[in-house]
């Protein structure tokens, strides 16, 4: 056969259409919210929900990286969250470090004599760490001074400890229940090394002041949300192309065989850890990357952020917006993010029943917990089965089609009876 006589492959775009009219619709989001800022618009947005719309967006994409790992290839993980927070920490401690840089260099260019490198690192170090009765840095400080090293960490980190574990947890063969509660205590774990204040990351205090970019202290804040919120929006972006594509090829295809029956494809002789181990690092990485550019935007990142808790709310999130719909864990993730943040900002009208007032600051968890037991019992499909019916979308008649190799297979008329 010539290669001309060769189907030829449709392109990406026009085989899933769906991706492009949601990066379309990202696209126009973001120029939306750009002119309507105060930052480089008619300032009808705020400085303040900007950034809460660029931490939306870096939920939305760690809400797709669980997604991925839940939705697609049935790994409950109750851990993603600590890879958030690492990533957030990672970023977080270069702002630090280079931000206190630049005040000690200050305070010491007063002395008669220059300070030497000593000197600048004891103050460095007695500046982030006095609030924890140290003064010198844990070594795991050793390469904070560097940008490129600590983006690196980003990634490394977050992804180096999903190797591990999931190398140790998928070997075993651990699954289901077990492996859930597996990744609950790693996350435990983790966050309660970090509240020690030995543990070089300043304890319960954490890393605070991110949102001040070093050298920019003259830049407002009002331009600096809007940087981080297109950073937010191109990553999340292309976080939404990697994960179509990653579900749209014989990788995606062998990860939902795994989801539905595990037994089987390793039966059939795939790799089944291997498969297992690569979707859990990748999407620990691309958790990472989301918590790189959320903790900027929240100012703020310390243990509580890791706790099993907020790894608990994510599964939330997705199930809500509709697990194994990549647009359903971005919906998900989106509506319930923007909904907390309206009734925990004190924005919601609490109500008067004369013998109780129902305040939604206090009751918005309880509201939450309930949606997803409503959503698990009559829509398990979530907001994305909305989508579904909205966009008609329906399965194949296959009704009287050949379901084997042969002609005169089993039909599916025949297996229904």
């Amino acid at each position: 056969m010539t290669d001309a006589a060769l189907p030829r492959r449709q392109p990406f775009a026009l085989r899933f259409p769906s991706v492009m009219i949601f990066l379309a619709l990202l696209a126009l989001f973001t120029i939306g919210v750009t002119i309507l800022s105060e930052g480089f618009g008619i300032g009808v947005i705020s400085t303040s929900f900007v950034k809460t719309l660029g931490k939306t967006l870096c939920l939305c994409l760690v809400a797709l990286a669980m997604d991925l790992v839940w939705g697609y290839c049935g790994i409950l993980s109750l851990g993603h969250m600590a890879f958030f927070g690492l990533g957030g920490y990672a970023i977080g401690m270069w702002l630090m470090y280079a931000r206190t840089e630049i005040i000690v260099l200050e305070s010491l260019s007063a002395a008669d004599l220059p300070p030497t490198p000593q000197e600048v690192s004891d103050g460095i170090a007695t500046q982030i760490f006095g609030v924890v009765g140290a003064s010198e840095f844990p070594p795991i400080w050793a390469l904070a001074h560097s940008l490129p090293l600590q983006l690196a960490a980003v990634v490394l980190v977050p992804g180096l400890l999903a190797l591990v574990f999931g190398w140790l947890a998928f070997r075993s063969r651990v699954t289901g229940v077990y492996l859930s509660i597996l990744t609950q205590a790693m996350t435990l774990a983790l966050s309660l090394h970090l509240f020690q204040n030995d543990s070089g990351l300043r304890g319960n205090n954490g890393l605070s002041g991110l949102q001040n970019l070093p050298g920019l202290s003259e830049t407002p804040q009002s331009i600096v949300s809007l940087w981080f919120f297109w950073a937010s929006a191109l990553a999340l972006g292309l976080g939404y192309l990697l994960c179509a594509w990653i579900v749209s090829g014989k990788f995606g295809s062998v990860i939902r065989a795994i989801r539905d029956d595990e037994a089987r494809v390793r039966f059939l002789g795939y790799p089944v850890e291997a498969f297992k181990l690569a979707i859990f690092t990748v999407t620990a990485v691309i958790a990472g990357i989301a918590g790189a550019l959320y903790y900027p935007q929240a100012g703020i990142v310390n243990p509580a952020e890791i706790a099993p808790i907020a790894s608990i709310y994510l599964a939330v999130w997705v199930a809500i917006g509709g697990r194994g719909r990549l647009y359903g864990a971005v919906i998900g993730a989106a509506f319930v993010s923007l909904l907390s943040t309206w009734f925990t900002g004190g924005k919601a009208p609490d109500i008067h029943l004369g013998f109780y007032t129902i305040s939604w600051v206090d009751w918005w968890t309880v509201l939450l917990g309930l949606s997803f037991v409503a959503v698990t019992l009559f829509a398990p499909k979530g907001i994305g089965g909305l989508v579904d019916i909205l966009i008609d979308r329906k399965s194949p008649n296959r009704h009287g089609a050949d379901l084997g190799p042969d002609h005169g297979a089993l039909r599916e008329q025949e297996a229904e009876k």
